[in-house]
């Protein structure tokens, strides 16, 4: 189809005839999903917890690489039966059932998409206040303008424009980056990087889970929307591994570079906190500010055409009665609103977006085991019909599932501390029996982790049998 079209599939199995492509090909999207300069600022939120750089290194590769893994397997799903991902998830929660985590999704993907088009639009104003001569608030507006343009462009024209357009972002992003590299690696200063000392365990535990829940996981509710167009002939092990590699090769590197930069300059890293893609010019000499802010929102539009394209998909799934560019449409609005919020109206951009993160990234911990376990015991393709028919092989609610959701979250918010807001600071409930909130443990947000372990193996004890039994149905 022409790269102008609309895409008109929504949450329907992709027919076999539109079924093409290779396993390599999910490199694109996913790497163009997080080849944003957003990863250099990652490095100042590692030390952060107050760990070393050496430590920071390792967390981003634990946290990167583990979080991908999850999406790597659940992209199975969508080549295994190519349909999106909360469609392919009424078959752990039921037909009905799955509108719980598909309106969860929903909230995480306009959250993400959001946030990212705030960031292209501040890093905007503080490049064009650097250079001068151009008003503050006309910088933001050019930036907000040319972010949503995009984003909205991609994410309502859908898949075939996706593919091409990312491919595109990848590689000019990927450049422009080696050049702002080459260019600010004068800054760093070995000798102070080395000399931060290694944090606690605990400390070191809750970079890893902030890499986690902020890195990889919430895109495991989008990995079958791109790999359900592949053919079912190719090979599952080659779609995990394209699509761990694509998402994680380019974060990893810039978030141990952003770690180098941030832990030489306390001043850097403090201006992180409140712009995070802006501060990153202060290094710059003044003929690469412009390059600079295309590559800022080149790199960020990435990310949020995935989200605007993933959150049309949610919305329909859960039986919303519109088209899937109709509802991308309607989130372009919300994420509209939100921007106009975080840039003229919000005080500080880090404090929301980890609690932003903390608080939907436990439920999302929850949803995203319990699915990655359904995938793994599962051998067949899912049955078709009965992904869309209440009183099928699937059924209409899985209260097992919806149990697990409940009691994850429930476990999981109770050992995380959320402070980043007054009406978040209800969460750690749960943390006195381990230290309390000023304890050891207090920001290690082990919520998380539990979150991840009780939705992955209850559901393996809770519905084991059902899958079975469900597949002994299936020719």
């Amino acid at each position: 189809m022409p790269a102008i079209d609309v895409e008109i599939n929504g949450p329907n199995v992709i027919a076999e005839s539109e079924r093409s492509g290779k396993a390599r090909s999910l490199f694109w999207p996913w790497a163009g999903a997080n080849v944003s300069l957003l990863a250099l600022s990652y490095g100042a939120f590692f030390l952060g917890f107050g760990i070393s750089f050496r430590q920071a290194t390792a967390a981003a590769f634990i946290g990167t690489i583990g979080s991908f893994l999850l999406v790597g397997i659940s992209s199975l799903a969508g080549k295994r039966s190519n349909a999106p991902t909360m469609v392919l998830s009424r078959a752990s929660f039921g037909v009905k059932g799955s509108v719980l985590p598909g309106a969860l999704s929903y909230l995480i993907f306009v959250g993400w998409e959001t946030v990212l088009v705030s960031l292209a639009t501040l890093a905007t104003g503080t490049v064009f206040s650097r250079i001068g001569g151009v008003d503050n608030n006309l910088a933001l507006i050019l930036g907000f303008i040319v972010a949503v343009s995009l984003t909205v462009f991609g994410g309502v024209l859908g898949f075939t424009v996706i593919m091409k357009l990312q491919k595109l972002l990848t590689i000019t992003t990927i450049v422009m980056t080696l050049v702002y590299i080459l260019l600010t690696v004068d800054n760093i200063k070995w000798s102070v990087i080395t000399a931060i000392p290694d944090g606690s365990l605990q400390s070191f535990i809750g970079a890893v889970i902030f890499g986690v829940t902020g890195i990889g996981l919430g895109w495991v509710n989008a990995a079958a929307d791109y790999s359900r167009y592949l053919p079912r002939s190719v090979s599952s092990k080659a779609v995990v591994c394209w699509t761990v590699f694509g998402a994680s090769i380019v974060p990893i590197a810039l978030v141990i570079y952003g770690a180098a930069l941030s832990g030489s300059s306390k001043e850097l890293s403090d201006a992180i906190s409140m712009d995070p893609i802006g501060a990153l010019t202060a290094m710059l000499p003044t003929w690469y500010l412009i390059p600079f802010a295309l590559v800022a929102i080149m790199g960020l539009v990435g990310g949020a055409i995935l989200d605007l394209y993933s959150s049309g998909l949610a919305l329909v799934s859960i039986g919303v009665p519109i088209k899937r560019h109709q509802a991308a449409i309607i989130d372009s609005v919300i994420m509209l609103a939100g921007t106009i919020y975080i840039v003229w109206v919000a005080d500080n951009f880090f404090y929301p977006f980890q609690g932003f993160l903390i608080t939907l990234g436990v439920p999302v911990a929850v949803w995203s085991s319990i699915f990655v376990a359904d995938v793994v015991m599962r051998k067949k393709a899912y049955s078709e019909k009965d992904l869309f028919e209440s009183n099928g092989i699937y059924g209409s609610v899985n209260k097992g599932s919806i149990f697990l959701m409940g009691v994850g979250s429930i476990i999981g918010w109770g050992f995380v501390t959320n402070t980043f807001a007054p009406w978040l600071e209800w969460q750690g409930y749960l943390l006195r029996f381990i230290g309390g909130k000023d304890g050891a443990w207090a920001y290690s947000n082990l919520g998380v982790i539990f979150a991840l372990l009780i939705g992955f193996f209850g559901h393996i004890i809770l519905s084991a049998r059902k899958i079975k039994a469900q597949e002994s149905l299936l020719s």
